[in-house]
């Protein structure tokens, strides 16, 4: 039956998707985003919350893009879990508050039901941080029923214990040099019509739509998957967060790990112009090697990669088939790209990527040095 009806539903499938699928818009995705930011400023409810951190002091762990699942072959996490477990268990003993930063659990394909009983042990290491305040969970788009579901709230209170609200956002705040200085997080699938349209539109992805893509085996591109899409989603995170005040934008949804407006392979080249500039041949025969195995996993690198200013990161995943999880974290008064993976019996925490806040904050007052600079 399911192979029948494949065959009669593949193209009126392929022509919603072009509708449904993720498309985001330059207009609409600035436009959600200013009103997010706005929204959360001006403490409108179920926008997203403030919280405010003392520069050096403050700890907070960024994870976005489980993709629980049901605990079968399709479900993508379970290969990831023993790191998560692991890293979230290392994040609670040192005391840092964790956000969970959208499409956390796949409902598009699965049954809340299946999802919490397939991963109970996550839960239960996200509740530790629930249960000392220190906990914030945000919607994406394979997980909008947190956002429309009359029931979100009891199936959060069955493996949270009390009741979890579910933001759009969160606002992190803290001060640099006696100037304010702003991260907002965010999942990052605003602008997209199916997923951040009215409410009609976002039940129907989630609740009809969605399942019938996943019971058909009948797969629309997505930012997790197609390049195109990462790169155009990238680009319009970025032009928005270039645009404001004092403000750094973190967000998920490409699986695509970015630092200071760039991918890890853009800041290769990066490294490589500045090794060739000091002439120094290990730095550049490392980095060229570097460069020919990240070539893999990044498709493009920007025109204009060597003068963007440092204000979109992206915390990549945690549901890498390799079994890695990576995230963005923020403590000792540094933000940072970690990565968590397997090494022989034990999970090792790797820093990608490191910058001070303080030189963020610095450098959203001048411009970016230009390759004419490098050279």
């Amino acid at each position: 039956m399911r192979r029948f009806l494949q065959k009669i539903l593949l193209r009126p499938v392929q022509r919603l998707s072009a509708r449904y699928a993720s498309r985001p818009q330059r207009e609409r995705v600035f436009g959600a985003l200013s009103d997010l930011h706005a929204g959360i400023r001006k403490g409108e409810q179920g926008r997203g919350r403030i919280l405010s951190f003392e520069a050096v002091a403050g700890k907070f762990i960024i994870f976005s893009d489980q993709h629980k699942g049901g605990g079968n072959g399709a479900d993508d996490f379970m290969v990831c879990a023993p790191a998560y477990l692991h890293a979230l268990e290392h994040y609670n003993r040192e005391g840092f508050h964790l956000i969970v930063s959208g499409d956390c659990e796949e409902l598009w394909e699965n049954s809340w039901t299946s999802v919490r009983k397939a991963h109970a042990q996550s839960f239960e290491r996200e509740c530790a941080f629930h249960k000392r305040g220190a906990f914030t969970k945000i919607f994406g788009n394979h997980d909008l029923i947190w956002d429309n579901d009359p029931l979100a709230p009891v199936y959060l209170r069955s493996v949270y214990g009390t009741d979890v609200p579910v933001y759009e956002g969160a606002l992190l705040r803290t001060t640099i040099g006696g100037r304010q200085f702003d991260l907002l997080c965010t999942h990052g699938h605003q602008g997209d019509e199916a997923s951040d349209g009215n409410w009609f539109s976002k039940f129907f992805v989630a609740r009809i739509w969605a399942p019938l893509q996943a019971w058909l085996e009948i797969n629309p591109n997505t930012p997790a998957y197609d390049a195109t899409l990462k790169s155009l989603h990238n680009s319009l995170m970025y032009e928005w967060s270039a645009a404001q005040q004092q403000l750094l934008l973190i967000t998920g949804h490409t699986h695509q790990p970015v630092f200071e407006s760039l991918t890890h392979l853009e800041r290769l080249y990066r490294s490589l112009l500045h090794a060739r500039a000091a002439s120094d041949d290990v730095a550049i025969a490392a980095t060229e090697a570097e460069i020919r195995k990240r070539k893999f996993q990044y498709h493009s690198v920007g025109e204009n990669y060597l003068s963007l200013k440092p204000t979109y990161f992206n915390t990549g995943c945690c549901c890498y088939a390799n079994g890695s999880i990576t995230g963005i974290e923020i403590s000792e008064g540094a933000l940072r790209l970690i990565c968590w993976t397997r090494s022989g019996t034990a999970f090792v925490r790797s820093v990608l990527e490191e910058a001070p806040l303080e030189e963020l904050a610095a450098a959203l007052q001048a411009p970016k040095a230009g390759l004419s600079e490098m050279q």
